[in-house]
């Protein structure tokens, strides 16, 4: 009993006592907060590094190599079908942009495979695709090199042709897959760090919310206590602490809550699409590719039409279309969702796009993306048509063309629209990291300082009061 009223009188029965309690109160409650909030700012900061740096460059450079490895696909196939029989017969212009087209999808396939062999590490998952990749990739070079040296030989094209099968069937039954599951993979990586994210930084402000209303009572009470004890309404260095505490609170909860913010907008709004997209781009040049595959190899031309349909299908899905029927079916769902932005008859890719519709200009640029789409797929009706009047040659030049109104302008065309959704997408992804950065970087110094003033200004209001006892 007698330690316990020792105890009480050192630390609370007197007015001294009582003063240094809520002093070291005050005074730790802020250095709490302010530990919070430097722990939550440089959370939020190597979150963002890890966003910009590693989850998203990780995942679009798995959508780069599995639009690559199509790409290159395409090309050797142009390469094939505008080639005539060992130069003669070729269609110049279309040769040419095809080899050029061929080596830049070559090299990229090398700088892809090397950035995710890097972002793979610590997966062994990962890794092993990646593996599984680059061996297949040297087996598909050894295969097209072969095939493209059979071309280059008076009757040889049928050489050629068969070890191009033997190409694109590799392609299609371990590259591609393979690529889709890395995509796939990265995605949900980069998914699982948002979703952490997000609940660290939920957390985070209930705590700092928490802190900040303690710091603001002990400062009410210190207050109280003053006003009661000394006969003086108000003590200015203490009024002044309470402000800088009610600012810090404040702004740390405003950078926290600024954060969730800015992470949703990259993650959700902006890298959602900017994945749907370039899965589109994919598919686009998977399909374009099915069309030179077709004049290609008339053995498997109904293979290389159903091939096509079903990627038509992935990027505006109308149920129960055929070739035949597509395009109508295209145009009259298309026209309801003209007619209401609600209506949509349609699933795939471009669906997808179209309900994550977010920024200024998105969707006038999504709505160029389908229509230039419907263009191309109508050149692909032309080019079988001509094909079944017997007039390959004709169909072979529209095909391979470049001239405005051949199908690989309107192609092109289509591209170049599904750029610009990209590109909208990619530049406010590239905002929000910036105003993450930012927020946290202008905030998180000043409500540090603004602790930091409220408990110098604690510590200077309560030195004449003790002053008092000496």
């Amino acid at each position: 009993m007698a330690a316990r009223a020792a105890l009480r009188r050192r630390y609370w029965a007197t007015v001294p006592a009582r003063l240094r309690l809520l002093r070291a109160a005050t005074v730790l409650l802020t250095g709490a907060l302010a530990a919070l909030l430097l722990a939550a700012g440089l959370t939020t900061l190597g979150t963002w590094n890890s966003v910009a740096g590693h989850d998203a460059p990780r995942t679009t450079s798995a959508a780069d190599l599995d639009l690559a490895l199509n790409d290159m696909d395409a090309q050797a196939a142009n390469i094939l079908l505008s080639n005539g029989d060992a130069g003669q017969g070729r269609l110049r212009t279309p040769y040419a942009k095809a080899v050029g087209y061929y080596s830049e999808a070559r090299r990229e396939i090398g700088h892809d495979l090397s950035a995710l062999a890097v972002a793979a590490q610590g997966s062994r998952s990962d890794e092993r695709t990646v593996e599984s990749l680059t061996d297949g990739f040297a087996e598909y070079q050894e295969l097209i090199g072969r095939a493209l040296e059979n071309a280059g030989h008076r009757g040889g094209k049928a050489g050629a042709l068969a070890d191009y099968r033997r190409a694109t069937d590799l392609l299609r039954t371990r590259l591609l897959p393979a690529a889709s599951t890395l995509v796939a993979s990265n995605d949900a990586a980069f998914d699982a760090e948002y979703a952490s994210a997000r609940s660290g930084l939920g957390t985070q402000l209930t705590a700092v919310l928490t802190l900040g209303v303690l710091l603001l009572t002990a400062l009410g009470v210190l207050q109280w206590y003053l006003a009661r004890r000394f006969r003086r309404v108000l003590n200015p260095a203490v009024l002044a602490a309470t402000v800088c505490a009610l600012l810090a609170v404040i702004l740390g909860t405003q950078m926290l809550s600024a954060s969730a913010d800015d992470l949703r907008v990259a993650r959700h709004d902006a890298f959602d699409s900017v994945v749907a997209l370039d899965r589109a781009r994919a598919i686009a040049y998977d399909a374009n590719a099915d069309e030179s595959r077709y004049l290609l190899d008339p053995r498997r031309r109904g293979q290389y039409a159903d091939a096509f349909l079903a990627k038509s299908q992935q990027l505006y899905g109308v149920k129960g279309a055929t070739l035949p029927t597509y395009d109508s079916r295209l145009a009259t769902t298309w026209q309801a969702y003209e007619t209401d932005h609600h209506d949509l008859r349609f699933t795939g890719e471009f669906r997808r796009e179209l309900d994550n519709i977010t920024f200024p200009g998105e969707r006038a640029a999504a709505e160029k993306t389908v229509r230039t789409y419907a263009v191309y797929q109508r050149d692909d009706r032309k080019i079988r048509a001509l094909l079944a009047a017997g007039k390959e040659q004709e169909a072979v030049e529209f095909c391979m063309g470049w001239a405005a109104g051949t199908s690989n302008a309107h192609f092109g065309a289509w591209m170049a629209a599904l750029d610009e959704v990209a590109g909208i997408n990619r530049a406010h992804f590239t905002s929000s990291v910036g105003a993450g950065r930012s927020t946290v970087g202008g905030l998180l110094p000043c409500a540090c300082g603004f602790l930091g003033a409220a408990a110098l200004l604690t510590l200077l209001g309560l030195r004449p009061r003790l002053a008092e006892f000496r």
